[in-house]
């Protein structure tokens, strides 16, 4: 029988037995003829040029410097003792095939965790500008808001930002809130006049403690950053101001709404000034009384539940603690839903 008809009565096909038998062939072939081991090529390193190479790779003058720039160096100096990808075959065999450059090695910065349960525990600060009608030309606006309430507790604008400025404000506004040691953290980025050693030396006078954010993390200073944004998002922000007297108007106005008016949502919906004067409570229990009164008038409208107003949160936070919650793996039977929440 032909193999066309044998492969077509058998359940198979005639490239597959064809593959079989050619790696069947293969292996006998490989067994019948063991290889030799490979004896060293004609053209390769001997070790004393190896070891020349590597001498020169480890020396102080190129200890740093990536294969490329050392054979273009050793070029320049009319000598050629192989090539860039031996090189890194040497460094290879010899596992130092890694950063070679010297180069600056990036500081750890810690993260910095604040929390705030009352006004005037926690502030934060910064500088922003405002555009003149002069193109290249600012108004620089110093901030200092209380993180708990978002309440601005101290601003000035001026054409400049100078420590001596900042050292005035930080001063003028514990005073004014009458700070006392050991009370208060005020946080800012890494400005020149947050980190300057005149504003160092008088909050360590003042007794207050001082923090900084990362280098280019904008999340460590979120309060500032967001109640700037808030200001150049309001419909009545100009592209440019025509003088520093029409830019300080402006901020009069702004701060005396944020402060007294704006109904901020992260402090449900009350006011800064509300919330920093401790009048949060009294104010939602007036809100939960009108909606109890309504609530009464049109029960019919009101079928799942009562309406509730939103509590202040206790807690605010500058990069709050990261916490592992732990998920029970054995339950009692009597344990209810509310108390495994």
């Amino acid at each position: 029988m032909g193999l066309y008809l044998a492969c077509k009565a058998c359940p198979g096909s005639r490239s597959a037995y064809y593959r079989s038998r050619h790696q069947s062939q293969s292996k006998t072939i490989a067994l019948a003829k063991p290889s030799k081991p490979r004896g060293p090529v004609g053209r390769a390193l001997t070790p004393e040029e190896k070891a020349a190479i590597l001498a020169v790779l480890h020396s102080e003058e190129y200890a740093d410097q990536s294969p490329r720039e050392i054979v273009s160096d050793l070029l320049c100096k009319k000598i050629y003792l192989c090539s860039v990808s031996t090189m890194y075959r040497l460094l290879r065999e010899h596992s130092e095939v890694r950063e070679r450059r010297n180069q600056l090695r990036t500081r750890q910065y810690a993260v910095p965790e604040l929390i705030a349960t009352e006004p005037n525990q926690v502030w934060s600060w910064d500088i922003t500008k405002l555009k003149a009608e002069q193109k290249w030309t600012y108004y620089y606006l110093y901030v200092i808001m209380d993180i708990y309430s978002r309440y601005v507790v101290g601003w000035c604008l001026t054409t400049r930002e100078d420590t001596e400025i900042a050292k005035h404000l930080i001063m003028s506004t514990c005073l004014n809130n009458d700070i006392q040691p050991d009370q208060l953290t005020i946080h800012a980025d890494r400005g020149s006049a947050m980190t300057s050693k005149g504003v160092s030396q008088l909050l360590a006078d003042l007794k207050v403690t001082q923090t900084h954010s990362r280098p280019h993390v904008s999340n460590d200073n979120c309060y500032s950053e967001a109640q700037f944004k808030t200001m150049k998002y309001r419909p009545d922000f100009p592209q440019r101001f025509d003088s520093q007297t029409q830019a300080n108007e402006f901020c009069v106005r702004f701060f005396n709404w944020y402060n007294k008016r704006h109904c901020h949502a992260g402090i449900a919906y009350l006011t800064p000034e509300v919330v920093h004067n401790g009048n949060a409570q009294a104010e939602l229990a007036k809100r939960q009384q009108t909606m109890n009164t309504f609530a009464k008038l049109h029960p019919e409208r009101f079928v799942a539940k009562a309406p509730a107003q939103l509590r202040v949160p206790a807690p605010a936070y500058i990069n709050p603690p990261k916490t592992q919650q732990q998920t029970p793996t054995l339950l009692d039977q009597n344990t209810t839903k509310e108390e495994l929440i």
